[in-house]
């Protein structure tokens, strides 16, 4: 089944705050419909925030580009977290690192930033595999741009995908889905009618059960099994999201 809808789970740990930079890190349970994904907010420097958290548990490894915990390897969990625009720290690292802290998050994990609504996720399903996705396109653009242009500083208003499926994938397949994940990505905004490919700062997280023996699925390309539910699943939660940002266009 492919969907749109949006439904993190509401169940976790009380939170724990740390201080940060003065001003306490508060999160607050959102109560909503059951998913993995789980909204929470918080209230951080005068801002009210929003990040969504997996609590994947033991046996999950995650192939990640995030600014934390990015890479191959067993992740615990994901924090994909909202911070203003302009965003001023130079230490985003830590940043999340201390937000999980405030979830009671422990183990390895990998975190991912926007200045997009987190709030305003979308969802695509389908055939196990579920892609939850913010959509940041404020500074939307074309991946191969003049030298010049890479010199600007960039916002993290981002397009963050995170997916999680119930098959084992090999390392080969992890790097692939990523590749699968951000082709039906670009495929999704010029379908939104968006005249770009993504933005400087997009991410991409793919959690799926760590290998046995056989070393897990061999292919996750667009027409391999899983590769197909991969970008169809990214493909309704991205369009979903960037429709409202090609009908300003």
């Amino acid at each position: 089944m492919i969907g749109g809808a949006r439904q993190p789970r509401e169940d976790g740990p009380p939170p724990v705050p740390p201080s940060h930079q003065g001003c306490a890190i508060r999160p607050v349970r959102v109560h909503l419909p059951a998913q993995r994904g789980e909204l929470r907010d918080r209230h951080e420097d005068g801002h009210h925030l929003h990040h969504l958290v997996w609590r994947l548990g033991p046996g999950v490894r995650v192939c990640s580009s995030a600014v934390l915990g990015g890479g191959i390897g067993p992740r615990a969990w994901i924090l994909n977290a909202q911070v203003p625009g302009g965003y001023p720290r130079l230490d985003p690292d830590r940043h999340l690192a201390e937000i999980a802290a405030s979830e009671g998050l422990t183990g390895p994990g990998a975190g991912l930033m926007t200045a997009a609504d987190v709030a305003a996720y979308t969802t695509g399903h389908d055939g196990g595999v579920t892609a939850t996705v913010t959509t940041g396109l404020g500074v939307r653009g074309w991946a191969a741009v003049p030298e010049s242009a890479t010199r600007t500083p960039h916002r993290p208003g981002t397009v963050n995908i995170v997916l999680t499926l119930p098959a084992a994938l090999s390392d080969a397949a992890l790097v692939n889905a990523v590749a699968t994940a951000t082709e039906a990505k670009v495929q999704a905004l010029l379908d939104a009618g968006l005249d770009c490919s993504g933005t400087p700062t997009d991410a991409v997280c793919v959690a799926a059960p760590e290998p046995g023996p056989d070393g897990g699925e061999p292919f996750a390309g667009p027409r391999s099994t899983w590769g197909a539910r991969i970008a169809r699943a990214v493909h309704t939660a991205v369009l979903a999201g960037a429709r409202p940002a090609g009908d300003l266009s």
